[in-house]
């Protein structure tokens, strides 16, 4: 990789961990582009080198983040159930870390994913549920689970647990641990709902 490239990468970074700040901070919609660009010292028009709009780097943010805590999930040593609570778990923790602000934007992304839809990987709830069958795939086939276990009626049910549980989050202003939350729902629900499958 050339000068060019690595300088291409890095301003590209320093734009998406700026913009990650300053709408945690501030709410989506009190956040203009050239604030992105102000606070990492570069001109207005080289945000748009990088991303068509401000709504991308919400979600690239999400995309990335999320794509890690899968990729850690499915390469972690441990049961089944001990991996999907990890993945839920961490799944929370990240929103509840990159705060409410933050959270309400990805929430909105998903209510109307024709306007921030990915072209290749689709809304952020497409990349979750699409994330989220690939852990259950992958523990498939490491023989951790039953070929038999119905896999889309329980990623939709995960799906909707995890996203209930960020938007009443959202809702109560991040009053309340949404971490503890997932990990109360994962401890008291998962086990009795996957047992029959576990190999």
């Amino acid at each position: 990789m050339g000068k060019r490239q690595e300088s291409a990468l890095a301003t590209r970074k320093k734009l998406l961990e700026a913009g990650e700040r300053l709408i945690s901070a501030r709410g989506f919609d009190a956040v203009s582009v050239e604030d992105i660009t102000s606070e990492c010292g570069v001109a207005k028009g080289t945000f748009y080198t990088y991303f068509k709009r401000k709504e991308d780097i919400v979600q690239e943010l999400s995309f990335r983040e999320f794509g890690e805590i899968a990729q850690r999930t499915k390469l972690m040593n441990g049961t089944f159930l001990e991996k999907l609570t990890f993945y839920a778990v961490n799944f929370s923790s990240h929103i509840e870390e990159t705060g409410v602000k933050m959270a309400q934007q990805w929430t909105k992304n998903v209510i109307d994913p024709n306007v921030f839809a990915d072209a290749e990987k689709g809304s952020k709830l497409d990349f979750d549920i699409k994330t989220l069958t690939d852990i259950f795939q992958d523990s498939m086939d490491h023989n951790e689970i039953s070929q038999q276990i119905p896999t889309d009626q329980f990623v939709d049910f995960l799906i909707t647990q995890l996203y209930g549980l960020m938007v009443c989050w959202c809702m109560a202003d991040g009053v309340y641990s949404l971490r503890d939350k997932t990990n109360d729902f994962c401890r008291l629900t998962l086990s009795r709902l996957l047992d029959p499958y576990i190999l």
